[in-house]
């Protein structure tokens, strides 16, 4: 079974320096950051990748520090910088070692990173060294009870998964393992995969196949688009909504000292 090595990341990165044909995380993370201050802040993401939610953050006043142990991202994350005029600074390194003194940031922040780990908790115990008292932490992964989830592990089993091994967490597994180390939970969150898995592999598909292109987004689509954004808005009103999110995520606050 394929693992994601340094050298897989490196040239996934190296064919994916076009920011703007990966997809992003829209709203996600910024919607469980709704109430934290940020201007001033000192925030660390982990796991670098497009860099596109630290430069949302250090938009809005906070100086931000991205790690990774590849350096190919951040080529791509300073492309992205250059061009919106944002400052951001990278550290190649290992996350579970990382070279900051304990109590360094006021926000950790890491999205598609806990899932490539067969034990979470060497990294998660780092997160929680470098959060400040009073700080938080937010950890966003794959939803355990997902279809996306059992596609996954097809493709995985098939070794035709882009990313090699991965797994995935239920909400109360993912609260659980923040607990474990230490943090207080704050809230839960999540979202669909926008677009979903079945448009994502269409798109690529027939683009491969040469056979047509479909806009990045199906809201591109006037009336798909439509009709999509209106059963979205109704499914989310549902109790079991959050149950159909294929991201979970949680907020987590270091206690403050006493």
């Amino acid at each position: 079974m394929r693992s994601s090595t340094p050298e897989h990341w490196e040239r996934y990165w190296r064919a994916h320096r076009r920011v703007e044909e990966t997809y992003d995380n829209e709203e996600r993370l910024l919607a469980q950051l709704r109430d934290l201050p940020l201007p001033g802040r000192t925030v660390l993401e982990v796991g670098a990748g497009s860099g596109r939610d630290s430069l949302e953050i250090a938009a809005r006043g906070a100086r931000v520090v991205l790690v990774d142990y590849v350096m190919e991202s951040f080529a791509v994350v300073r492309g992205v910088a250059a061009e919106a005029g944002v400052e951001l600074h990278c550290v190649c390194c290992d996350a579970r070692a990382l070279p900051f003194r304990e109590g360094s940031f006021d926000l950790v922040f890491h999205q598609g990173v806990l899932e490539h780990f067969r034990d979470p908790m060497p990294l998660l115990r780092e997160n929680y060294r470098v959060t400040r008292p009073g700080g938080h932490c937010l950890v966003d992964v794959p939803q355990r009870y997902h279809p996306y989830t059992l596609i996954k592990h097809l493709l995985i089993a098939l070794n035709l998964w882009f990313a090699g091994w991965e797994t995935e967490f239920s909400p109360a597994s993912l609260r659980r393992v923040l607990r474990a180390c230490g943090y207080e939970i704050v809230r839960v969150g999540g979202d669909w995969m926008v677009p979903g898995f079945a448009y994502r592999s269409l798109r690529y598909v027939l683009r491969q196949w040469g056979i047509a292109r479909l806009p990045k987004y199906p809201r591109e689509l006037p009336l798909l688009g439509a009709a999509l954004r209106r059963l979205r808005a109704w499914v989310r009103r549902r109790r079991i909504g959050p149950w159909t999110f294929a991201m979970v995520n949680v907020l987590g606050r270091r206690p403050s000292a006493p």
